[in-house]
């Protein structure tokens, strides 16, 4: 006999259910200037901003993912990390002529895994890396 109230999503593994995750990431990003960047990530990529400390320089950014935000940390050089988000959208041909229309810089042209994915690589202002992803396994 099965209960649906004790069947396990595929994150109530152990190890995930001693971790106590929550359904939230916020994914931190070194900036230079807190109002510029503000103004890009509201205005190039549609983010709300949720709150602002200017005591630390920091902020939040709500993004269209429920449970996913941009913390954005004020930092005089910041380092660029290995750390790739990759936003899915509907069309990525059409999401990059809007970013390149708003002067995003790319890398490179968009890359095609035939079947499966398509693939953007842009910066924000402070060279930190972003991907645009669209799924092709599902358009036959």
């Amino acid at each position: 006999m099965s209960d649906a109230s004790t069947a396990q999503s595929p994150l109530a593994s152990p190890a995930a259910s001693a971790m106590g995750y929550r359904p939230m990431c916020t994914i931190a990003t070194n900036v230079k200037d807190l109002d510029a960047s503000i103004a890009w990530y509201t205005d190039v990529l549609g983010l709300e901003l949720l709150y602002r400390v200017d005591e630390i320089q920091w902020c939040e950014m709500k993004s269209p993912v429920p449970g996913v935000n941009i913390g954005l940390g004020v930092r005089e050089n910041p380092p660029v990390t290995g750390c790739m988000p990759v936003w899915e959208v509907a069309d990525v041909d059409s999401a990059r002529a809007t970013l390149e229309g708003k002067g995003v810089r790319f890398d490179g042209d968009t890359q095609t895994v035939p079947g499966m994915v398509k693939l953007a690589t842009f910066f924000d202002p402070d060279g930190n890396g972003y991907m645009l992803s669209q799924s092709l396994a599902d358009m036959g």
